[in-house]
């Protein structure tokens, strides 16, 4: 699919509600958003994209922003669910749905039981990810804080609503507040908070009468997984689902359990069988001294050091466009569609980490990977990779001689690591340390006799700045 659909327009009385649709699945989806959505800076997060990779690989979506938020019109105040109710028809009307299965996420949640339960013509079954019946549910602490970050509405506030990492970004923060800001004004915020307090739907649950599948993590911050069991127990025949996490957003943490069981219930197969073939840049980190590290700090102490090194990493991948498929325990499995990223990437995470008195190993490799519907990836590219990584030394990215052919012309250097056998791999492999000045700059300037003053500068800049030294010379040999 297209890395980022086209924005069309579905007109609802006189407001016009953005919609996008995307994946040519069998099977008809409708994603109804939470709080605030915003259809074009969604695409911009790699772990939004897999998300939407992962429901378009057996489904075509329709994903929208309701209106007075993201690319929709905006509107005076809170806007009833029965005309949201009207949105939702008129996207499916325009996309040419006339069934579709609703994926009702967080206050998304308690809009598609509403729809359902007034147009059961129109749904095929319902899943519903992180909701609740009533806002009356939402616990006094949480609101608080939801209401703290609604009044600094545009500071980023909301990322420390929907997660439990303790160890607030800067990065997080910052690209949280744009977010915030390009998505719905302050008023409207404001509005919507105080919509999400008097919304009841506890009474029309047992009216569904479609098949339901209520998703939860175990360790939501904002909705409590006891919610999701509640909201089950009122509706007929609906199947529960808990999975690991401690992320509210479903494409924030590991989302492939989430869509996994959602194309299990919605199709009766999982993703696992499906997959595809293509080229990628396989990225592996981890902690360089990592049980010496732990046994040193301790349990705890190791634990809140690891929370922070992920944080750290995972706004890193974000920024430099990776898209993260595993956490390895001290470390990540990361795949980038350019070499040269991966390696920018891996020199920032390095210097990151140094924050925390840690050292990263990283292995990079280019080559056909095997993509499977669940995210996850295989392929002897991957292996290479990890096998890579583990010859690296602390502090240094080791590529393999393909991902620097590929960066040929960058400016990006390498000092050769000599050739290796890799476990499991046939063939010897010349393998490289990549960003760091090459040998045969390592020359005493006061030993460049026959150099006049200018040459003598040039070579000094070369010294400094990776891949100049190679121009200088190649002109020098030119003009005789």
């Amino acid at each position: 699919m297209a890395p980022t659909p086209d924005t069309q327009y579905a007109q609802s009385g006189d407001t016009n509600i953005a919609y996008q649709v995307f994946g040519d699945g069998p099977l008809d989806l409708v994603v109804t958003p939470g709080f605030v959505s915003h259809l074009d800076l969604n695409w911009t997060l790699p772990s939004f994209t897999q998300f939407a990779e992962q429901l378009a690989s057996f489904a075509r979506v329709i994903i929208f922003d309701k209106r007075g938020t993201g690319l929709s019109d905006p509107t005076q105040g809170a806007v009833r669910f029965d005309t949201r109710i009207e949105d939702i028809t008129a996207v499916m009307d325009a996309a040419g749905m006339e069934r579709a299965a609703l994926f009702g996420m967080s206050e998304g949640g308690p809009l598609s039981v509403l729809f359902t339960a007034t147009h059961p013509e129109r749904v095929d079954a319902l899943v519903l990810y992180g909701t609740f019946a009533g806002g009356s549910q939402l616990e006094e602490g949480v609101m608080a804080r939801f209401s703290d970050a609604v009044d600094q509405w545009g500071s980023g506030m909301t990322s420390t609503i929907f997660s439990t990492v303790r160890q607030e970004s800067a990065v997080r923060r910052r690209l949280a507040g744009v977010f915030e800001r390009a998505s719905t004004s302050p008023g409207m915020a404001r509005a919507l908070l105080e919509a999400i307090r008097t919304v009841d739907v506890t009474a029309v649950l047992p009216t569904i009468d479609v098949p339901c599948l209520v998703l939860h993590r175990r360790d939501d911050p904002f909705a409590p997984v006891e919610w999701g069991r509640a909201l089950a127990g009122e509706i007929p025949g609906a199947k529960v689902v808990v999975v690991e996490g401690s992320d509210h957003m479903p494409w924030f943490g590991d989302s492939r359990p989430l869509v996994n069981a959602t194309a299990e219930f919605l199709t009766g197969r999982g993703m696992e069988g499906r997959r595809d073939r293509r080229l990628g840049t396989v990225l592996f980190t981890d902690i360089a001294e990592s049980t010496k590290t732990a046994a040193s700090l301790g349990d705890e102490r190791w634990a809140e050091l690891l929370e922070q090194h992920n944080l750290l990493l995972t706004d890193e991948f974000d920024v430099h466009g990776g898209r993260v498929v595993k956490n390895t325990g001290d470390g990540f499995l990361v795949i980038f569609e350019s070499p040269a990223k991966a390696i920018e990437c891996a020199r920032a995470a390095a210097a990151e980490v140094h924050e925390l008195d840690i050292e990263l190993r990283v292995g990079i490799h280019t080559g056909e990977i095997e993509v499977m519907g669940s995210g996850d990836v295989g392929g002897i590219a991957v292996h290479i990779a990890a096998r890579v990584m583990a010859l690296a030394d602390p502090g240094e990215v080791l590529v393999s001689s393909t991902v620097r052919e590929l960066v040929v012309g960058s400016s990006i250097a390498f000092r050769p690591r000599g050739i290796h056998q890799l476990k499991g791999v046939p063939g010897d492999w010349q393998l490289f340390a990549a960003g760091e000045l090459p040998d045969h700059l390592e020359i005493d300037l006061r030993e460049a006799r026959g150099l006049g003053a200018g040459d003598r500068v040039s070579l000094y800049l070369a010294k400094k700045i990776p891949g100049a030294f190679r121009a200088i010379a190649s002109m020098g040999r030119s003009e005789g």
